[in-house]
């Protein structure tokens, strides 16, 4: 009877769960895609749209797309795209709905392996309303996020019905659902030394001399230390590949910055102050934004020596309480740990941070709150409704502000509208608001926020090539190229502003000159579609249709979605087989 019970009282908290996360989430049914990656990812690709078909699947697991390898997220957004089309508030909810499974499933294995409820759906609620988490809830394109914590969830539980009752079949289960996450994102490469955490707490197979626990966790068979690492080396050999893979696809993008961008001191000196911003926000999330851009000079010397002193401070008292309070080392290295493959040591992209990254750190964090509160409550003899009527008055804050944060994320231009309010200077998300108003030819607002960037930094070249297009688009040639021609006197190596003072000047008339700089985009950047789409253009004009041709298939060859050098390919070939006939139908002479 009291088992029923409890199983009763937990299938009313998953369910309150989930209708709180929906109430918060629920309004992304009415959000657009964001000119933030929605357009790799689905709106402007092809192999998506196209739905679950051969060439897709073939696609999604040979070819590295959007910076990465991810064949499940891609096969995740094609099954959208085959039920929903470009209804973009059904996508958003997908995101949605792994969002409520995964806070389940956390729920779930939690109690299972703590025997404590309330503490374990705290733990759970924190994670589903927090609003650092909204960034990988409402925009579509981080599917892979939510999707792959999901298969983390089903991993951890696979692996706590693995370590009750041992067998291949669990074990296989466990490793499968690990693979399949890996195959949507590679940040589940730290989930076996977190397995190797909860083999210490909660699970109690691992266990210090002389170690004892004052909890109701359910007693585990203990195991030796070797074979606790042992358990864990398939999953780390996948794990390695998938970091690999992953690796050499973004660097091959470019997107791995090299160390004469991003010095190795700055990079530790920015993974430590990152640490401790996360720390602060998840106390208190205000001003979160879409992008966070990096210092354009060293860090203050004071956040640095600040950032380290927390550091090691709260390392310090979690391995002090090894023994008394394990749950602090198990979620303070939870969130240390999961961190490393984004905290910046190895730098991708170009924000310093990002409130995605915290999706599954945060939970370590989570843990030990909910733990340590009830251990302080229970030392000072508060009744148990003093806590619980905190832990609902926190969770109900959380709610209502990831309730205000998932309104921004209703369209480009609130997104970046509020990047640029929350963080000062943010010229990045200036440049991503010029560019959503570029897309819809609102020419003026363009150019007044790639100004907004140049006031931040004159030498901003991708701001200054910014103001250029947005005055090609308006027909005015002439006055663009003197920008383009400036981005290249910051950056004389600078592709695009090559690319694009080649199309300008050739606008203008000036051929000799437009090919030159065509020419040299395609010599620093030889896999630059758009150049070699414009060197096509240009032979194009002038009548060599045969070497528009090869430039046209080489454009084709780096970029095969390019439907304008397709387009331009298919013209070239026409009016060379029309010039052919033509010369062959002339009179000889004599």
């Amino acid at each position: 009877m009291a088992k029923n019970v409890k199983k009763y009282r937990t299938a009313c908290i998953c369910l309150a769960l989930a209708v709180a996360t929906l109430a918060v989430f629920w309004q992304v049914r009415g959000h657009e895609f964001v000119d933030f990656d929605d357009n790799l990812y689905v709106y402007d690709n092809d192999h998506v749209k196209a739905g679950l078909t051969r060439e897709g699947l073939v696609w999604a697991f040979t070819q590295a797309h959007a910076y990465n390898w991810h064949p499940l997220t891609w096969l995740s957004h094609m099954l959208d795209c085959e039920i929903y089309g470009l209804d973009s508030g059904r996508h958003h909810l997908t995101n949605v709905l792994f969002h409520i499974l995964s806070a389940i499933l956390l729920l779930l294995v939690l109690n299972r392996m703590t025997g404590n409820l309330w503490l374990s759906a705290f733990v759970a609620a924190a994670f589903a309303l927090h609003p650092l988490h909204v960034e990988s809830v409402a925009w579509v394109s981080e599917r892979k996020d939510v999707l792959s914590t999901f298969l983390w969830m089903l991993t951890m539980w696979a692996y706590v019905r693995y370590v009750e009752r041992p067998s291949v079949i669990r074990y296989l289960m466990m490793l499968l659902f690990f693979g399949l996450g890996l195959t949507a994102k590679q940040m589940l490469v730290t989930l076996p030394f977190v397995l190797l955490l909860l083999d210490y707490w909660p699970l109690r197979r691992l266990r210090l001399k002389g170690q004892g626990y004052g909890d109701s966790s359910p007693a585990i068979v203990p195991a030796s230390a070797r074979r606790c690492v042992l358990e864990k080396i398939p999953l780390v050999v996948l794990a390695a590949l998938a970091g690999v893979i992953v690796y050499v696809v973004q660097q091959q993008a470019g997107l791995v910055k090299s160390l004469t961008k991003y010095s190795p001191a700055y990079r530790l000196a920015n993974a430590a102050v990152t640490y401790v911003a996360y720390l602060g926000k998840m106390f208190w999330p205000t001003n979160l934004a879409a992008f966070y851009p990096h210092a354009d000079t060293s860090l203050p010397v004071w956040q640095i020596i600040a950032a380290t002193l927390v550091l090691v401070g709260i390392t310090a008292v979690a391995i002090r309480s090894l023994y008394r309070r394990p749950y602090l080392a198990v979620g303070w290295l939870w969130y240390l740990g999961t961190l490393v493959p984004v905290i910046g040591l190895v730098q991708v992209g170009l924000q310093a941070r990002a409130d995605r990254y915290t999706y599954i750190p945060l939970t370590g964090l989570f843990i030990m709150i909910a733990w340590l509160i009830r251990d302080v409550f229970a030392r000072l003899a508060y009744p148990k409704a003093v806590l619980s009527i905190s832990a609902a008055i926190v969770l109900l804050l959380l709610g209502v502000t990831s309730w205000s944060q998932v309104g921004y994320w209703r369209d480009s231009i609130a997104l970046y509208e509020r990047a640029t309010a929350a963080v000062p200077n943010n010229r990045r998300a200036y440049v991503c608001l010029a560019e959503t108003h570029l897309s819809r030819r609102d020419f003026g607002e363009a150019i007044v926020n790639f100004n907004k960037a140049l006031r931040i930094k004159p030498d901003y070249i991708e701001a200054r090539c910014g103001v250029g297009r947005a005055l090609v688009m308006q027909g005015r040639a002439g006055e663009a190229a003197i920008h383009f021609a400036k981005a290249l006197e910051f950056n004389p190596n600078y592709d695009l502003a090559h690319t694009y003072l080649g199309a300008a000047l050739a606008e203008q008339g000036k051929s000799d000159e437009a090919y030159f700089h065509l020419s040299e985009a395609i010599r620093i950047n030889p896999r630059s579609s758009l150049a070699l789409r414009n060197m096509g253009i240009w032979f194009f004009r002038q009548g060599r249709f045969d070497e528009a041709a090869v430039s046209f298939r080489e454009a084709l060859r780096v970029e095969p979605d390019d439907a304008l050098a397709a387009k331009y390919l298919q013209t070239a070939l026409q009016e060379r087989e029309r010039s052919l006939r033509t010369s062959r139908s002339s009179p000889s002479d004599g």
